[in-house]
């Protein structure tokens, strides 16, 4: 739900070869085997062509402080994956004559700004203008109380518009929140119960729902943030904050039997389906291009404390796969490649990891407030417990790994800082782009 840095929704994915069913299954095991050993990934992993599952993995633990591990039939919140459930609900109304995708949201909201301007496809494709409230909610830690829904309104009311419907998208979950309650007027029914009677039960989902706290007795995981060497506790979000914008838990077998479901037609109808798929300034109805070579499919990621997730489905080969995850230090896109080159046979490495340890006298020399001329952020390097932190304008701080002298990484987003003390600069990369700080 909530983004850091400068990450994208898109991910950017290897070249493929051709699809085949006989998956190395004992590599790719071996490789989420390096990434539980070092501490890089908790969770679970499954890959499907059309609706035969050919592999599932599951590593780390559901609960760190029970030692209980994680299992093919672990749950996990799947964050942003949601709204594509949701849209999917949405267009289902639109098919069946309740709801119009043109019509505006002033007859169900009318305090907000802009109301009777902002349309249903407006919310689907987040071009409706309205602010993202919820990084501010999480750096406030309100997002783990409970909310009503005229709370909620309130809350979209203060924080206004940031510019005006469909001059621009810009990712916002009030859009996915409000398309929630829409539903819940429409149907008279909660939410979790329309995900039940549109999606869950028409194709078997066992493991798909929208519930209250996590109850790890339920096969439910905790989630985590590894900080200071060990896995942490992560605060978690109240559902009523999130609904139909980050709320569902699932697992990965479940989301690709979604995937194939969406894809094949058996929810929706082919001119729907399309519409979704329409891209607009890198966003469709709940979905994002993946690129994969000369190949492309569609699907969404997810984040929600500290869970991460993402699925996909390539028309080639009917290939759907998805990852959830629990415990994330490192870079989701690697997992991904990973994923899909052992789906398409193409090669792909099992990770090293070497430990560089730094003196706290070292740490000294990175510490500081630095800006940059390139972009409109502050950058702030401060240390704990023998740790080096990021924290850039606005958003929360990250712990930094040593990777080499004067070089360090925050591997769950793929950004590289390198520091220059004598030069009291800091070069960050992420995805081929490169910004130059300079200390204040």
């Amino acid at each position: 739900m909530k983004r850091v840095l400068i990450i994208s929704l898109a991910v950017s994915l290897a070249s493929i070869a051709g699809f085949s069913q006989n998956i190395d299954k004992a590599k790719l095991d071996a490789y989420f085997d390096a990434l539980a050993s070092n501490n890089r990934f908790m969770g679970s992993v499954a890959i499907a062509q059309a609706d035969k599952l050919i592999y599932v993995k599951s590593v780390g633990f559901a609960d760190v402080e029970q030692e209980l591990f994680a299992s093919e039939s672990s749950k996990y919140r799947i964050g942003s994956i949601t709204k594509t459930f949701t849209a999917v609900i949405t267009l289902q109304a639109v098919e069946e004559g309740v709801l119009s995708l043109n019509e505006t949201i002033d007859k169900y909201f009318p305090t907000i700004g802009n109301a009777n301007k902002i349309t249903i496809e407006h919310l689907l494709r987040h071009r409706s203008g309205l602010h993202n409230h919820l990084d501010d909610l999480v750096n406030s830690n309100q997002h783990i109380h409970p909310i009503t829904e005229k709370e909620m309104i309130e809350v979209f009311v203060k924080a206004g518009n940031d510019f005006e419907p469909d001059t621009k998208m810009a990712y916002s979950n009030p859009n996915y929140i409000l398309l929630t309650y829409i539903l819940e007027k429409i149907y008279n029914k909660p939410f979790s119960q329309i995900l039940e009677e549109k999606i869950t039960n028409p194709i078997g989902l066992k493991n798909t729902y929208i519930d209250g706290k996590i109850d790890t007795q339920n096969g439910e995981c905790n989630s985590y943030t590894f900080l200071n060497n060990s896995w942490v506790l992560a605060p978690e979000f109240d559902v009523s904050q999130v609904l139909g914008a980050g709320a569902i838990t699932s697992t990965p077998a479940d989301i690709v039997t979604f995937s194939h479901a969406l894809f094949s037609g058996k929810l929706i109808s082919e001119n729907s389906l399309t519409k979704m798929q329409i891209i607009k300034d890198h966003y469709g109805m709940a979905l994002i291009q993946m690129p994969f070579n000369d190949k492309s499919g569609f699907g969404h990621s997810g984040g929600i404390d500290g869970f991460r997730s993402v699925f996909a489905y390539f028309p080639i080969g009917e290939i759907s796969f998805a990852f959830t995850s629990n415990g994330m230090n490192f870079y989701g896109n690697n997992i991904a490649i990973a994923i899909l080159s052992a789906a398409f046979n193409n090669p792909f490495e099992i990770p090293e990891f070497t430990t560089v340890n730094i003196s706290d006298e070292e740490l000294d020399n990175y510490l500081g407030v630095y800006s940059s001329q390139q972009l409109p952020l502050k950058l702030t390097i401060t240390k704990s417990n023998g740790s080096l932190f990021a924290q850039l304008t606005g958003q929360p701080s990250f712990p930094l790994e040593a990777t080499e002298k004067d070089k360090f990484e925050f591997k769950q987003v793929g950004v590289v800082f390198e520091f220059n003390p004598l030069n009291n600069s800091i070069k960050l990369k992420q995805s081929g782009m490169e910004f130059l700080f300079e200390k204040e």
